[in-house]
């Protein structure tokens, strides 16, 4: 069932967004060479509990994971790009490293994720960066009134393929808003003019995400970490965006 939002409360969705997106850029920039992984997820669920926020992730048990998520954020690296369980990993200079998180505030939700390197970036890492934020944006652009969902699809797909990637349609985007999944799915390739009509109040999780050299996958042992089939680096981009009158408008931009 898709739940139109109000813009009062798609404003409190912005206040929940923001916090997503500080907490974001808190855990990157201690995102550091010779700096535990755990350390991290300990960062991020001080700042969480401080704030008196409600981890969308602790206790998530969907079909496809193996038990309840018991950590705050996905940290996925390398070859690893959604749902990766922090563990104890100590980061290395170059590293491709994913950070993704969702919370809710007084009962509204917000989910965003960033991709950075470790220390020294290979260009190629990179440029695969760059190219899931091109995409992301350009999905964005594409998400105002009277559009259709498959608009938003074909943006982001456009992208990655015009830039020579392979895109994966098993996970995509989402909607959101009382609760971290809600219709529709949000696929990140599709056909133009196709799907639902895009109205004010519709609120939605965009990510794009690649891997360098295929679109295939693979889980982890732990049920719950999806790397890319072939061990080429990956990398994830998410905001989570309104369907206004004025156009979109993105709600997990930081504070500062």
């Amino acid at each position: 069932m898709l739940e139109l939002k109000s813009p009062a409360e798609i404003e409190r969705m912005r206040i929940t967004g923001a916090f997503v997106a500080d907490v974001l850029v808190a855990v990157g920039e201690r995102a550091k060479p010779g700096v535990n992984l755990l350390e991290l997820e300990q960062h991020a669920r001080t700042m969480i509990d401080e704030r008196g926020a409600v981890s969308c992730y602790w206790d998530y048990a969907p079909s496809f994971g193996r038990g309840p998520f018991r950590n705050v954020i996905c940290l996925s690296v390398n070859d690893a790009v959604l749902h990766g369980l922090p563990f104890d990993y100590t980061l290395r200079d170059g590293d491709l490293l994913s950070l993704d998180l969702a919370v809710s505030i007084d009962g509204w939700v917000a989910d965003s994720a960033r991709s950075l390197i470790v220390g020294t970036a290979d260009p190629a890492d990179a440029r695969l960066i760059d190219v899931t934020e091109v995409a992301l944006a350009a999905g964005i652009a594409a998400a105002t009134p009277g559009n259709k969902l498959g608009d938003i699809s074909f943006a982001i797909g456009s992208v990655c393929t015009d830039y020579g990637y392979s895109v994966n349609t098993q996970f995509g985007g989402h909607g959101l808003g009382r609760t971290m999944h809600e219709d529709p799915h949000v696929s990140n390739n599709g056909r133009p003019n196709r799907g639902l009509t895009l109205r004010p109040g519709m609120t939605l999780a965009l990510e794009p995400w690649l891997a360098q050299t295929t679109d295939r996958i693979v889980f982890d042992d732990d049920g719950w970490t999806i790397r890319s089939a072939d061990g080429s680096r990956t990398a994830h981009s998410e905001h989570t965006i309104a369907v206004t009158d004025d156009g979109p408008t993105v709600l997990t931009l930081p504070t500062a």
